[in-house]
């Protein structure tokens, strides 16, 4: 566990580098980017250990804290390794870094640095060794990482400090309440699985247990955090606790076992595939109530490089949708953890490319980023094309990730921006996708899918790019984009997985395959507003159905020509 320790260069073998170039991933790969992700872990910690002994602390020493983390960690190494490992610390180590360098704020420098203190406290906790360390209390209330939450009663607000000793698994904490008088408790922190456990079962007024699904795999059950307290399971700075009600917590167990089993149903490494016991933790996004009823896709969803294995969800109403996102979030984990061990590309971060998941123009990172969770979903939908019941929707979902994702890869490959491995990554994505093109599709899923990326990328161009000849002598500089543009909802991607039995909008018609019906449709709707870029959109695209030829190829590809000047 020591940062102390020397260590060889750490070298991908190439069959690794292979497999993960196709987009899936086997655990001998996975291990090896846990491995990495381990060497930055402790190169970050070994930083900020030098930069924060100088700060002005109430607290003990990063030092103490560290002789402690490091006796805890040769007494049980495994459990002191996840808490290092664990996603949250990541996310706390590059915040730490990024205040220290001026770019990122929170509460006072001190109390984040002492985040530290109370990593040593957990780590005490999980090898039973002593502790005795003045710690950091926000709000009164002491997050122990992996465990949970201590709210003693009668604390003070704000940023303030409390004493915790540990021996033998058992917390002694001790705090000064609000009167003046000096207070303590004592408590057996641990985690508790949703399912099997009441919220109250073991647990004390004053402490607030960190939740954990649990998931019955080939390897046994695996208990996966589903955080909803700790400052750092966010993407940015920190935020506070924000605990599920006991129904909400229920639903996410009853969800994640669905879709949890439908990942189990196919098994192996291929892109799309994806053990879910490789899952760090899921990190609930804004609901606590069953009511009103979910979504039925995940409207949100995000993950950092920072927090391998973690990603922020917004609760489905179904399994499948939640298994695609864990597919696609995990992907985006598996390729910032290539990024911290290979220069993949030389991206000058100017926001000007289409990603055909995206309003708005993205820079090149993005765009591979997409790329290799899409290669993914894919892979997923691929893999449900047989399912009974929504055989037909992954179909559809299948020919439009597999197109879409395809475009953007001949994007990277052109760019001229990519290094050595990022060109050996890519090429391997592009195999994977070409070989999925060849492969046969319900025809009338393929045109769905046709149609709905055509309108996805004639809408984002009459959104974000300027509709005059200006932007064509540009020459090879790009498009010129809009300094008006704005975000707008992609309605449609969705909307046309499925035909239509009886389509009244001209959205519906054209999704079932009339398209004169949703010309029509459409040209009814631009003569009461003729700049609305939704509707013109779908004219464009059902009028290039209509009568396909050289003019319809136009249309299609410069679609901001015919955009209507905005006034003012």
């Amino acid at each position: 566990m020591t940062s102390e320790r020397i260590h060889p260069p750490l070298r991908m073998p190439e069959p690794l580098f292979a497999e993960l170039a196709t987009g899936g991933c086997s655990p001998e790969a996975m291990a090896f980017l846990e491995r990495g992700e381990r060497g930055r872990r402790l190169l970050l910690l070994r930083t900020l250990l030098a930069r924060i002994d100088t700060v002005p602390t109430p607290l003990s020493p990063p030092a103490e804290a560290w002789r402690i983390l490091k006796t805890a960690g040769d007494r049980a190494p495994e459990p002191v390794e996840r808490l290092l490992l664990a996603p949250q610390t990541g996310s706390w180590l590059a915040h730490m870094l990024r205040r220290l360098h001026g770019t990122a704020l929170g509460p006072p420098l001190w109390a984040e640095a002492g985040h530290l203190c109370a990593l040593a406290v957990a780590a005490a906790l999980h090898a039973r060794t002593e502790a005795d360390l003045l710690v950091p209390l926000t709000d009164g209330a002491l997050n122990l990482p992996g465990l949970g939450l201590v709210r003693p009663p009668d604390a003070r607000r704000g940023s303030t400090t409390g004493r915790a000793r540990t021996r033998r698994g058992e917390l002694t904490l001790t705090w000064q309440g609000e009167s003046g008088e000096h207070l303590s408790l004592v408590c057996t922190p641990g985690t508790i699985p949703v399912r099997g456990t009441g919220e109250s079962q073991g647990t004390a007024a004053h402490w607030v247990p960190l939740r954990t699904l649990t998931h019955n795999g080939s390897s046994g059950t695996v208990a996966i955090p589903l955080d909803d307290l700790d400052p750092y399971r966010d993407l940015d700075d920190p935020i506070a606790p924000a605990r599920l009600d006991a129904d909400e917590a229920m639903a996410w167990q009853g969800l994640f076992d669905e879709a949890a089993g439908i990942l189990a149903a196919r098994g192996g490494d291929g892109p799309g595939r994806l053990d879910p016991a490789w899952i760090r933790a899921v990190v609930p996004w804004g609901r606590t109530s069953t009511m009103p009823p979910a979504p039925a896709t995940v409207r949100l969803s995000a993950s950092s490089g920072d927090s391998f294995g973690a990603m922020v969800i917004a609760r489905p109403a179904a399994g499948l949708a939640l298994a695609e996102t864990l597919v696609h979030e995990f992907q985006h984990s598996k390729l910032g953890a290539l990024l911290h061990l290979f220069p993949l590309l030389d991206d000058d971060r100017e926001e000007r490319y289409y990603a055909p998941w995206r309003a708005d123009p993205r820079h090149l990172t993005g765009l591979l980023h997409g790329a290799y969770a899409f290669t993914a979903v894919a892979g997923f939908w691929r893999d449900r094309a047989a399912d009974a019941g929504h055989g037909g929707a992954a179909a559809y979902h299948f020919a439009l990730r597999r197109m879409q994702t395809r475009l953007v890869v001949r994007t990277l490959l052109a760019s001229g921006r990519l290094t050595a491995p990022g060109r050996r990554l890519v090429t391997g994505l592009a195999r994977t996708l070409d070989g999925w093109l060849r492969e046969r599709v319900d025809p009338d899923a393929l045109v769905r899918a046709r149609t709905a990326a055509a309108l996805h990328r004639t809408e984002w161009r009459l959104r974000n790019v300027v509709g005059s000849l200006e932007e064509v002598v540009r020459g090879e500089g790009g498009p010129l984009l809009r300094a008006d543009r704005s975000s707008w909802p992609d309605v449609r991607t969705h909307a046309f997985a499925a035909r239509p039995a009886a389509p009244r909008t001209a959205d519906e018609h054209l999704a079932a395959g009339n398209p004169a019906d949703a010309l029509a449709g459409y040209a009814d709707a631009l003569a009461r507003d003729p700049g609305d870029p939704h509707t013109l959109a779908g004219w464009i695209v059902a009028r290039a159905a209509l009568d396909p030829g050289r003019t319809a190829r136009r249309m299609l590809a410069r679609p901001e020509l015919l955009q209507p000047l905005r006034s003012g």
